[in-house]
């Protein structure tokens, strides 16, 4: 009996460390520099190989987040579409009771169906409505829309409450935030509180000097290396040993995040093609953002793509690097990491490294927004614009890591 009691507390123990823990937030272009809607999804899960897919199988073309190992991208983890209509989730544990029906095996399936028919977060609303019941699901969606409109969904598996980041009572400084328990859900329960509360201090001071912008979420947000709870600051913890292991457990970045994405909308009158994802593949510490665009040859840089059925390059780099951050192997190996691999006092880390990189990509894109929101691109531009950032990447990789 005692035998039987350690291995279900083990069992308990084990389905705890690989429950999803994303950290996702929606952003008012109202208080954007730009105007422009923000979408981001810091993706938590247990497959940690991810690509982009287009798809052309709806009303609309769309490009979705999809496990490598999904060939036929039945599931869709965030994505955008050629209406500008965008959509992500995370996982909430404290909608349901526990005697419902076990949740969450439809989430992924419904972003795809509603990025294959939604123009607009009504849309979305009335997809919901329409949903047989129980849903299977047990979740925040966010979504916004090419007009502006933008809100979540926590959805259980019977209802949904619909939260609207342009009400000034429910986001007074401009954005929502979800981890992984719901605002309706029952307190004390759920998951990701301190997560939260650490994106919650970085987006307040962010909305206070006007600073809510993709760069922002990628290099302070989905890669900060701040814990809210116990106030450590690991780019404080810098030492000149090659190995220095640190607890790695509820910072924003997991050793289960498996990519980073911010979609960018669009402010009236602009093209919705031009609706942007911001697309960090793989490890985000250990990799670069990447932009792609809806367009008429469904194009994917092969960086994000792949070949058909294949895994994404800029994935594969950065799991790879993502192994120097957790040498160990066996135990709780994944618990602890080796900080002087991303962050250290000779300047030669990981993240320190791709930052220059990284810089260079968002420039370059922001240079070209500002002529392509008054002229699309044509497709050759695309393609060739692709191409460039496609052998910037693998230089840099190259250059830097030897891989």
């Amino acid at each position: 009996m005692k035998k039987l009691i350690f291995l279900s507390c083990l069992l308990i123990v084990a389905a705890v460390q690989l429950l999803p823990a994303c950290t996702t937030a929606i952003i008012s272009g109202k208080f954007t520099p730009d105007g422009r809607p923000l979408l981001w999804k810091n993706r938590d899960t247990g497959d940690l190989d991810n690509k982009l897919m287009y798809f052309t199988d709806g009303k609309y073309a769309y490009i979705g987040l999809v496990n490598s190992k999904d060939t036929t991208g039945s599931e869709v983890w965030t994505g955008m579409n050629a209406a500008g209509f965008a959509i992500m989730n995370s996982v909430s544990y404290n909608l349901n009771s526990k005697e419902a029906t076990v949740a969450g095996e439809n989430e992924g399936k419904v972003m795809r169906q509603a990025l294959q028919q939604c123009a607009t977060v009504d849309d979305f609303e009335n997809l919901l409505k329409t949903l047989r019941k129980p849903y299977g699901l047990e979740t925040n969606f966010g979504v916004i829309d090419a007009m502006g409109n933008g809100a979540y969904f926590e959805t259980s598996n019977n209802t949904y409450y619909k939260i609207s980041v342009n009400d000034p009572v429910a986001a007074p400084m401009g954005y929502l935030i979800r981890t992984n328990y719901s605002f309706t859900g029952q307190p004390d329960e759920g998951q990701g509180y301190i997560r939260y509360l650490t994106a919650e201090k970085l987006f307040y001071q962010a909305s206070a000097t006007n600073n809510l912008t993709p760069e922002f979420i990628f290099r302070d947000a989905s890669r900060c290396l701040t814990h809210s709870l116990t106030e450590t600051d690991l780019k404080q913890v810098q030492t000149a040993d090659k190995e220095k292991f640190v607890w790695f457990t509820d910072f924003i970045p997991r050793f289960s995040t498996a990519a980073s994405v911010v979609i960018q909308g669009i402010r009236a009158g602009e093209s919705p093609s031009l609706t942007t994802m911001w697309t960090v593949l793989g490890f985000p510490l250990c990799s670069v953002v990447y932009p792609v665009w809806i367009n008429e040859e469904h194009r994917l840089p092969s960086m994000l793509a792949g070949e058909k059925g294949g895994h994404a390059p800029l994935c594969d780099k950065a799991l790879k690097l993502k192994d120097r951050c957790f040498p160990v192997k066996r135990g709780h190996g994944d618990d602890y990491l080796n900080l002087p691999a991303l962050y250290n006092h000779a300047g030669n880390g990981i993240m320190q490294q791709l930052a220059p990189v990284e810089e260079q990509i968002f420039a370059d894109v922001k240079t070209r927004l500002v002529i392509w929101r008054k002229t699309p691109p044509a497709a050759d531009e695309l393609k060739g614009f692709y191409k460039m950032l496609d052998d910037l990447i693998a230089a840099s990789y190259f250059r830097l890591f030897g891989m």
